[in-house]
């Protein structure tokens, strides 16, 4: 499944959406953060990044590099403000944790003791460390489904969350890990429920404000100019999102719009062992595995027991991020980039693991060769032009094909059609619900491998009915 996710770029970070990006791991030198960027921006294609170091109790290194906005010359910076995607869930995280530890949460306790909306569902006896873990039974693919009906309002995330509650989770709860954003956006709701604050609100307050994050903010709905904008993949280049649009219902999942300056005091009060905004136990716990069912995933933290790292990726439409920490050594790097990454083009992940390697101290060989990746990217461009051009011909050999008869002949008809209707399931429904991402979510973080797989299913079917059109008309007239 992971090789799958990967052919199709859907989680550098990632994936992204998916969040199963990880970083990177030891093996060759890659020299500096700056050697890294000199030799990675460019074929990454993103406009701008931002990264943040830290270690022995301080932010030792930050740097920007490129434009807010390709085609603009305002430059990014420290204190750039970006999409982080789903480094946002150790935030919605951490607030659940400061509510379990005001006595006003029980992790073990099903969430519809606090959501009245999930009582007497099937969902209803998820508890919260369930979903703080992401054993709640909720799939990828339900937590990946888009919206068309998004108005922005206050109540944005609770109606969300209404649909959830009436959805049959894929699993019974607690029988096995699977990464879902529905699982953070109950979380969110139930902060706001039991808080008794919108979303928002309570994190600014609580979390952001007590760790001095003063160039971030939560997502609202509203449009902020200063912001990074992002870039989604369009056909090997990079195309500019609308500047500084924000979306409400997401936040609890993928909403917390961050510099990386503040991100970098938010992973020194991690791992700083002090009681401030939540316990260090309380902090210690969110970085460790949940559980038996959760061995590689805390409390909105992934985490690696092997080598000590603790970390998440990010990813939402135009934007990709990666955060590491190193908590026994004090360690930790976020990288923030405003591009999404392609099909083996402009892909993001050598930058993001290559700036953490050096930024770190270990090693990292790079991704590896794309080439596969490239030619499955170009087939699926090429396809809808090739049945275009096989259109043509079938037209210009039209006697050739109406002359066609008996078995072999009806055969050689019917067959293109079913081949090619199997494809377009295939293309447009089977491999969705394998990457766990519907085809609407994919065509918002990456449109051109969207528009390349609709165009694809539908140009082979039409072709295959042409050639039959063909076949089955004018055969009693002049070809």
């Amino acid at each position: 499944m992971r090789r799958l996710l990967s052919l199709l770029a859907l989680g550098s970070a990632t994936l992204l959406v998916l969040g199963v990006g990880g970083p990177a791991q030891a093996r060759v030198p890659v020299g500096s953060i700056e050697d890294v960027v000199d030799r990675e921006l460019a074929p990454s294609g993103v406009p701008g990044l931002a990264y943040a170091v830290v270690a022995d109790g301080r932010i030792t290194s930050v740097g920007g590099r490129g434009v807010v906005r390709g085609g603009g010359d305002v430059e990014v910076t420290p204190d750039t403000a970006f999409v982080t995607g789903s480094i946002s869930k150790s935030f919605t995280a951490l607030a659940v944790m400061q509510l379990v530890e005001a006595g006003e949460v029980d992790p073990d306790a099903e969430v519809s003791r606090y959501l009245d909306t999930f009582s007497g569902r099937p969902a209803g006896a998820i508890t919260v460390r369930q979903l703080l873990s992401h054993t709640s039974g909720f799939s990828t693919l339900q937590g990946n489904v888009s919206h068309t009906d998004t108005t922005g309002g206050a109540d944005e995330l609770a109606r969300r969350v209404d649909r959830l509650a009436a959805a049959t989770p894929a699993y019974a709860p607690g029988e096995k890990w699977e990464y879902s954003n529905a699982n953070y956006e109950i979380l969110g709701r139930l902060v706001e429920v039991v808080s008794g604050q919108e979303f928002q609100d309570y994190v600014a307050t609580n979390v952001l404000e007590p760790v001095g994050m003063e160039h971030s903010f939560v997502a609202d709905g509203e449009v902020h100019p200063a912001m990074a904008t992002g870039h989604t993949p369009w056909f090997g280049a990079k195309r500019p999102l609308p500047t500084g649009v924000t979306e409400r219902g997401t936040a609890p999942q993928g909403g917390i719009v961050a510099s990386a300056g503040d991100l970098a005091r938010y992973l020194l009060v991690m791992m700083n062992g002090e009681d401030d905004v939540l316990s260090a136990a309380g902090k210690a716990s969110m970085m460790r595995p949940a559980g038996g069912a959760s061995p590689f995933y805390g409390f909105g933290w992934f985490v690696d027991s092997g080598n000590g790292r603790v970390w998440h990726s990010g990813s939402t439409p135009g934007f990709e991020s990666l955060a590491t920490m190193v908590p026994a050594e004090g360690k930790g790097v976020v990288v923030l980039v405003n591009g999404g990454s392609g099909v083996g083009f402009g892909e993001t992940a050598q930058l993001r693991n290559g700036i953490t390697a050096a930024a770190l101290g270990f090693d990292y060989e790079g991704e590896g060769s794309r080439i596969f990746q490239k030619a499955l990217f170009v087939a699926l461009v090429l396809l809808p032009v090739i049945y275009l051009l096989s259109m043509v011909w079938a037209w210009r050999h039209r006697g050739e094909i109406r002359a066609k008869s008996g078995a072999f002949g009806l055969f050689s008809l019917w067959f293109p059609l079913l081949t090619t209707a199997g494809a377009a399931w295939v293309v447009l429904d089977l491999v969705p619900r394998l990457l766990g991402s519907p085809l609407r979510t994919i065509r918002l973080f990456q449109p051109d491998l969207g528009l390349a797989m609709t165009a694809t299913a539908v140009t082979g079917v039409l072709w295959a009915v042409f050639r039959l059109a063909v076949a089955y008309t004018g055969r009693s007239g002049s070809s």
